[in-house]
């Protein structure tokens, strides 16, 4: 006899969809997975992961723990972990994130920030004072 293994999903609540043929103008809150395949403007803010996907358009700044961009975003990205963009994303505008990857034939234009949030916290203005300057000595 068998037993059914259940994958054990990584974030809180059930993910949300905004799928194909949809378009939703707002501010959108959630805590759960997000995957867009329509159209949305406004702001994003969630606690899991934002997933654009290739027939989405998003005219949107966007706060997530993680973004995958296969489809079209315009405006900023604020990610606690990486920022994937796919062959066929799009990313038009500033991302802060603390790891990016960009797949071959995926589009970035805007600055890009990145900066290990938990390395940063951990590194203060005076261990980076203590630390001596080695130089290599002419012979």
């Amino acid at each position: 006899m068998k037993k059914s293994k259940r994958r054990k999903r990584t974030s809180a609540g059930t993910s949300t969809l905004i799928s194909q043929g949809s378009q939703i103008d707002g501010t959108l809150n959630c805590d759960a997975d997000l995957r867009i395949d329509g159209k949305f403007n406004g702001s994003i803010e969630s606690q899991g992961n934002v997933t654009i996907g290739e027939s989405a358009i998003a005219r949107s700044n966007i706060s997530a723990k993680e973004v995958i961009i296969a489809g079209q975003v315009y405006g900023d990205i604020s990610a606690e972990g990486k920022l994937t963009i796919t062959p066929t994303g799009q990313m038009h505008g500033d991302v802060n994130v603390s790891s990016l990857i960009i797949m071959e034939g995926g589009v970035l234009n805007g600055a890009s920030h990145m900066e290990n949030s938990a390395a940063a916290s951990s590194v203060g203005k005076s261990s980076l004072e203590s630390v001596p300057m080695q130089r290599s000595e002419a012979g």
